[in-house]
């Protein structure tokens, strides 16, 4: 074999005869079928170029000129190109099966020889047989110097026309079969055999596209074999051996197709990595927006993918292999949690980003058409119950809430009576006032369920502009209300009631906190809060009587302001149930619910009648735990959870009330709403919107939306108290209230400071409603880990 560079071609020559050229000869021709064949011919050729071919082992030459070995490539390929159209139609190989087991001998493996072998699923090395193994093993020494034992089924290829091969020389024999590689030779010699469905050994390859069958030369034509996915596939195998058969045209051009578009995509990925890790170089202020990555499809898809694995929420497969494919590109286990870091990184997803949010696919805005339809009830601003209406302006009316409400649903009044009794007015925003049953608005916070309040924001049931403008009660102007008016008998049981249209002028608009400063300084010019105060206190003591069962505890409550930033501002409060202004409130709405539910059984009214099973829990027993949150905590354990009736009222066993309908919180929520709809058909004498067994199924969805919220308010609120532990000094000491032992001395904690429940092991000695000193061991919010760790006081 000899290779002869001439005018920059590289040729490969045997001992076949030199009339008959390789295939390599046409090397560096293989793009001539790209372009018309005849073009070749207009090539301008001054002078006439030699190729000389020389034989290293009988020394025989043979030149040809550039001219004339141009025009038989021309005219070699028009013929293949003739035949390879009449050989498309055609799908079977002439050659049958005894032609294909003619071909097929196996080689008997020998000391000396060199193979080809599977050493494990991603590497395929060369070696020098050394001796048996047993019955059917052989020892080799492959190409890195290692000896092992290899099975015969490992063996891929014997290179044939080798005999006591070096082990030293292998690396320089493979290193030349790299070198002369040449994928395209394959097209050619299957361009030949197609068009005689012909069959082919390694050996008949290597001698037709080569012009040898050397060692060599049979090694690289395996290679190309073993390699290729487009133009030949194996027909059959014995052994080491192999015959191949060259695939019809259409299936070529099908893989051809295939291929293209697989390196398309190829490349694709590979500017999208490029993409991804130059955004993760970029410091934080610096990476692109949300948006800009939804400006090219193509990017868009592939970031939608990610975000739906990153929350599991994959349409289909298509996706979550997209996200696999990005995901291995970057080095990166194909894992949620690595898609959500991903994200991270390149500014897509803020830090805390909050992953429930997208998983539970809440709504966060509204589209174009409700804004405007909302619009429009605003500047209408019909009120069809004005002729209805009573006039409570005169009434000094107190709105308490929490400071960051959006939107307020309710409001207070009282008085004292000629005969000492107490009569309360509990003011209800009016939104059904502003939309109908079935209304466009209607269908929509219908949905929705309720509004949804996260520590980072508030998503309104209905439009923000709405809500707060029009149906919100608003500090010194007059607004729509459904007012609730109760009388008090002295013992705090209702003594009479009434429901009515209203207008109000909200006085005051105070926080929990003012409300309870000024409960507490007794002014003599605000005793209409002190009469509500005092009412609480009988209806508490009523419902007591009754066989409430109180529950309160420390409560948290977290703002987070700039919550897209790394490090947004966090606010925590901690609210006690049984501070005064929060329990005046709280038995103000028992006491509406009450009203409520009595005026619909009395009328006959389908509601939503809340109710809770009188649970068998005798109180006596947990007198032995202090009061306050350690006896709550245990009695809560042991209730059962709430029934509904849409029909009549029921028992709330633990508010120690005959009926009860949540009616305080229309804005907020939609079961209330579906009451003020029907109070109000009621009132006006009008036909009710709604059946129970409609009421019902509406209830179903609302009911199953208002628990999406809770949960999601539940894991923001958990994310965020960790969040707000993990930035702690490392050496802050929290005061907790021990609620009970789980496992030896593992307990149940309270954090007073944080209103957090959390477990800790505490030391021997300590018992039940004990105080205990803990710090923050360990804190990681995106995984939902924390730990604490007791302070021991060292004596």
């Amino acid at each position: 074999m000899v290779v002869r560079t001439v005018n920059s071609i590289s040729l490969f020559r045997s001992t076949t005869p030199p009339s008959q050229l390789p295939l390599t000869a046409f090397r560096r021709y293989h793009q001539i079928r790209a372009f018309n064949y005849l073009h070749f011919s207009r090539f301008p050729v001054s002078k006439p170029t030699l190729f000389s071919y020389r034989n290293l082992k009988t020394g025989g030459c043979r030149s040809y000129s550039v001219q004339s070995f141009v025009d038989s490539v021309i005219e070699e390929f028009e013929a293949l190109r003739r035949r390879r159209i009449r050989a498309s139609n055609k799908s079977v190989l002439t050659s049958n099966k005894e032609l294909v087991d003619d071909k097929l001998r196996k080689q008997v493996l020998q000391k000396g020889l060199l193979l080809e072998f599977k050493k494990d699923s991603e590497r395929i090395l060369l070696a020098v047989a050394q001796k048996p193994d047993g019955r059917r093993n052989w020892i080799v020494s492959d190409q890195n110097g290692v000896t092992t034992s290899i099975k015969p089924q490992q063996i891929t290829y014997i290179v044939p026309g080798v005999d006591n091969f070096n082990t030293t020389e292998i690396s320089d024999f493979n290193q030349r079969a790299q070198n002369n590689l040449d994928p395209t030779l394959l097209e050619f010699a299957w361009l030949e055999l197609l068009d005689g469905n012909k069959s082919v050994t390694v050996e008949e390859l290597a001698e037709m596209i080569f012009g040898s069958a050397d060692p060599l030369e049979c090694y690289c034509a395996h290679l190309l074999l073993s390699r290729d996915e487009v133009y030949f596939t194996r027909l059959d195998s014995k052994g080491s051996s192999s015959v191949y058969g060259p695939r019809p045209t259409v299936q070529v051009e099908e893989i051809k197709r295939r291929v293209i578009a697989k390196e398309a995509a190829d490349k694709e990925l590979e500017d999208f990595v490029q993409l991804l890790r130059s955004a993760k170089a970029m410091p934080p202020r610096g990476k692109p927006s949300k948006c800009s990555w939804k400006a090219e499809d193509k990017i868009w898809h592939k970031i939608e993918s990610l975000e739906a694995f990153a929350i599991d929420a994959c349409k289909d497969d298509v996706q979550k292999n997209t996200a696999g494919v990005i995901l291995k590109a970057m080095g990166l286990s194909k894992t949620a949690g690595s898609a959500v870091n991903l994200l991270t990184d390149i500014g897509y997803f803020p830090v805390h980003v909050n992953l429930d949010l997208l998983k539970f696919n809440i709504r966060t805005s509204y589209p174009d058409h409700i804004l405007s339809a909302a619009e429009n009830i605003l500047q209408e601003s019909h009120d069809p119950d004005k002729d209805d209406r009573i006039d409570l302006t005169h009434l000094k009316v107190y709105a308490i809430d929490v400071d960051e409400a959006d939107e307020l649903d309710d409001a207070l009044s009282a008085t004292k009576l000629h005969d000492g009794r107490i009569k309360v007015w509990i003011h209800v925003a009016d939104p059904a006032s502003f939309v109908k049953p079935g209304s466009l608005i209607d269908r929509e916070a219908l949905q929705r369920g309720t509004s949804v309040f996260l520590p980072t924001a508030t998503y309104p049931m209905f439009p923000e502009k709405l809500a707060m403008q029009g149906m919100s009660l608003k500090q010194g102007t007059i607004c729509r209300a459904v007012t609730v008016s109760v009388v008090l008998h002295s013992d705090g049981s209702i003594a009479e009631y009434s429901v009515n249209n209203s207008i109000i002028k909200p006085t005051y608009m105070l926080t929990y906190e003012s409300a309870s400063e000024l409960l507490n300084l007794n002014l003599e010019e605000e005793l209409e809060l002190r009469i509500l105060a005092e009412a609480a206190r009988l209806r508490l003591q009523w419902r007591r009587g009754q066989g409430a069962i109180e529950t309160g505890s420390l409560e948290p409550r977290i703002k987070v302001e700039n919550p897209d930033d790394p490090e947004p501002s966090i606010r925590l409060y901690v609210e006690d149930q049984t501070d005064p202004a929060m329990r005046l409130v709280s038995e103000m709405m028992i006491l509406c619910g009450e009203a409520i539910a009595t005026f619909g059984s009395a009328n006959k009214i389908p509601l939503p009648y809340r109710g809770q099973p009188q649970s068998k829990i005798d109180t006596s027993a947990f007198n032995h735990l202090p009061e306050g949150p350690v006896r709550s905590s245990a009695i809560v354990k042991l209730m059962r959870a709430a029934e509904m009736d849409y029909r009549k009222a029921i028992r709330h066993g633990i508010l120690g009330i005959p009926g009860y309908v949540q009616f305080t919180s229309p804005i907020r929520r939609y079961m209330d709403l579906l009451a003020h709809y029907q109070v109000k058909a009621f009132l006006k004498g009008d036909v009710l919107p709604f059946t129970s067994g409609q009421m019902e199924g509406m209830a179903a969805s609302v009911n199953m939306n208002a628990r999406i919220a809770k949960k999601l308010f539940s894991s923001s609120l958990r994310y965020w108290i960790l969040e707000y532990l993990r930035r702690q000094p490392k050496q802050r000491k929290f005061r907790a209230l021990i609620l009970k032992f789980l496992k030896d001395r593992n307990a149940s904690l309270l954090l007073l400071e944080v209103g957090f429940q959390a477990t800790a092991w505490v030391s021997v000695g300590s018992h039940v409603g004990d105080e205990v000193e803990v710090r923050v061991e360990e804190a990681h919010p995106r995984d939902d880990i924390i730990s604490f760790k007791e302070v021991v006081q060292v004596t």
